[in-house]
């Protein structure tokens, strides 16, 4: 009986102490300790006793007082603590591998962007550079004082988070790997998700206090799209995702939407991404190498157009090869010429709006099935998708409007996401963060 009932007022402990960061971290304007009791229903007392644990945990901090108005002494406001707990966010794309650290009031306190061409490069290269990046920022952030909480690893495939271990990732070459053992971040927890179900994450804010500063608050439910030479999406219900059994929901890249389309790099035919990848847009829009005659009718691409065409494997790898600084590197390398080509008149420009008609097309029809599948409220389209955004909304918009049964009852939003800058990277950092919040127990006592 002593056991349980010190269990369970352990288990007290922690409910309260979660409690009271959700209303210090949720209200948008910072909270006084009378204010937390009032809306936890905690007594003062106890409310005191746990944002002082708070503040010594680092999790918490008290802001200057208010200037006095009417009666009485003001509260002390209380607000999150920045530059303490932070989370890293990592990233192996095709274009680029990266870092970025976040504290918990949202901010970025240090990143790092590396460029190259990563299809066919070898695994255990690239994650060693990675891991080593990686290492060097979290010297930098923890000499100034910071703790590292954790940290995500984002890879564009199957990945099995259970087990730590990537399956496939087909456009980097790669498959059945254990990433961690590479990357080399001894003392630090990593887990390996997806990246677009990172990026899908970075699209919510990790607290309401983050909406202040201007972020755009999108709707509890949503499908986000990612686009570049793969395509991704996550599934987001109630700013939660939801991963399916294995953690591999959202897969639309490999939706077949023309089954006498070309091989995709999964081996399956007329995959959504040889329509609206990065890849097969530049080609059938005469810039990439490869690139072919007009898209055909229909979603038929441009005749003789290879899979994710221009990007050639990366032989032999060296650790620091191909690797350059990427201070301020767009996520979709190419993309701004596409856009200045839509501009332009002639028949550049008409090749350009022809492949970006055919990929909207594509994009509409596969959107409208999945939304008649996982309701909900709107779509939200990111990676290359959202500085095409403006040439993709008119045919997105019209398949979706036609094509899911209940939107002429409730129609589907379609907006641009509003994290895109290395969005994956944000949403790792952001993933660890949110675990120290739903349960600050362990930093508390760790402080104590």
């Amino acid at each position: 009986m002593t056991t349980t009932t010190a269990a369970g007022q352990h288990s007290l402990r922690e409910l309260n102490l979660a409690a009271v960061v959700d209303v210090i971290y949720d209200d948008a304007a910072p909270p006084s300790r009378a204010g937390v009791a009032a809306r936890t229903g905690l007594t003062r007392a106890t409310v005191s006793t746990l944002v002082d644990r708070l503040i010594s945990a680092r999790i918490v901090r008290e802001l200057p007082l208010p200037a006095a108005r009417g009666v009485g002494r003001p509260g002390v406001p209380l607000a999150p603590a920045p530059r303490s707990l932070v989370g890293l966010g990592l990233e192996v794309n095709l274009g680029y591998v990266g870092a970025r650290i976040l504290d918990l009031t949202g901010e970025v306190v240090a990143q790092e962007i590396l460029s190259g061409d990563f299809a066919g490069s070898e695994p255990g290269q690239v994650l060693g550079r990675l891991g080593h990046l990686a290492r060097e920022l979290v010297r930098g952030v923890e000499a100034d004082g910071m703790t590292v909480a954790g940290a995500r690893l984002a890879l564009p495939g199957l990945v099995r988070a259970s087990a730590g271990r990537l399956e496939i990732a087909p456009n980097l070459g790669w498959r059945d790997l254990d990433p961690l053992a590479p990357l080399g971040l001894s003392g630090i927890d990593v887990v390996v998700r997806n990246e677009a179900k990172l990026a899908g994450l970075a699209q919510t804010p990790m607290r309401a206090a983050a909406r202040t500063r201007g972020e755009v608050e999108l709707p509890g439910s949503f499908v986000y799209v990612s686009g570049g030479v793969g395509i991704g999406s996550a599934i987001l219900f109630d700013r939660e995702l939801f991963e399916g059994r294995h953690g591999w929901s959202g897969e639309i890249g490999h939706v077949v939407v023309h089954r006498s389309g070309p091989v995709c790099r999964c081996g399956n035919h007329g995959c959504l991404e040889q329509y609206a990848g990065q890849g097969a847009i530049l080609a059938a829009a005469g810039l990439a190498p490869g690139a072919g005659l007009e898209p055909a009718a229909g979603l038929a691409p441009a005749a003789g157009l290879e899979p994710a065409a221009g990007l050639e494997p990366a032989a032999g790898l060296a650790p620091s090869a191909g690797l350059e600084p990427g201070a301020g590197l767009a996520p979709a390398a190419g993309i701004d010429d596409l856009t200045a080509a839509l501009r332009s008149a002639g028949e550049q420009g008409s090749r350009a709006r022809s492949a970006v008609a055919t990929a909207a097309d594509a994009l509409g029809r596969a959107l409208a099935d999945y939304v008649n599948i996982v309701d909900v409220e709107a779509v939200v389209l990111g990676g290359i998708y959202a500085p095409l955004f403006e040439q993709l909304r008119p045919a997105i918009r019209e398949w979706l409007d036609r094509g899911v049964l209940y939107a002429p009852h409730e129609p589907v939003d379609l907006l641009i996401a509003p994290v895109r800058d290395f969005a994956a990277l944000t949403g790792g950092a952001r993933e660890v963060l949110r675990g120290v919040l739903a349960d600050p127990s362990p930093w508390v006592n760790g402080a104590a």
